[in-house]
């Protein structure tokens, strides 16, 4: 009789803990404030029906930390995710940068950032050491994804990962944003935010070293 109310009860059960981890992944490491906040990017999507803030807390300036979003892509400096996963599919032709890659720091609007062999992200906007936005319109599909610095201090500052996506309402695309994009891009963008935070304080390091040495 036990395992029959527990086999009654599960749909209901898997259905509570999804719906509380699907708030965390489209929120983690975000505060109140910087989910409700509106950032430039937001007016490229006017009615999202997917929308995730992610954010991190870096120990550098953002003078540091700013290299690191302007040369990220395909043939550039990477994704600083998982690249053994984005090679896999193909979204990477070999490990992310290490080091700061001079020939991709001036991006402007017009320019595209490719993601692997096929799809590019279209640059919208830029505001140097503070925004950076993509965003594209194709058919019934609407997408923007910005990624914004906060400087809270002396080296102390927020990065902010925010996707806006406007899909067709059908049961197809629920169904494929629900229960595959959106955790796929959560595990991807977090890893990504944390790879940049490790190379902006690596280098935040090595530009204090070098001051204190030529004092």
């Amino acid at each position: 009789m036990t395992w029959l109310i527990l086999l009654a009860a599960a749909p209901a059960l898997a259905l509570v803990i999804w719906l509380v981890m699907r708030d965390w992944y489209l929120e983690w490491g975000a505060t109140d404030l910087e989910i409700l906040a509106p950032l430039g990017g937001d007016t490229q999507v006017r009615k999202p029906n997917y929308e995730s803030t992610l954010a991190v807390t870096i120990h550098a300036e953002p003078g540091a930390i700013w290299p690191w979003i302007v040369q990220l892509g395909y043939r550039r400096g990477g994704l600083y995710s998982y690249d053994w996963l984005d090679r896999l599919f193909g979204y990477l032709d070999g490990p992310s940068a290490e080091e700061i890659l001079p020939q991709f720091q001036n991006p402007h609007p017009g320019d595209v950032i490719p993601i692997g062999r096929g799809p590019a992200f279209p640059v919208t906007n830029v505001e140097p050491f503070r925004s950076l936005v993509m965003s594209s319109t194709a058919d019934d599909y609407q997408w923007a994804w910005e990624l914004e610095l906060h400087r809270l201090g002396p080296r102390r500052t927020r990065l902010v990962s925010r996707n806006r996506v406007r899909t067709p309402h059908s049961a197809g695309s629920w169904l494929f944003m629900t229960f595959f994009l959106e955790p796929a891009a959560f595990l991807m963008t977090r890893k990504m935010l944390l790879g940049i935070k490790r190379r902006a304080e690596a280098l935040e390091r090595r530009r204090l070293s070098n001051t204190r040495m030529a004092a």
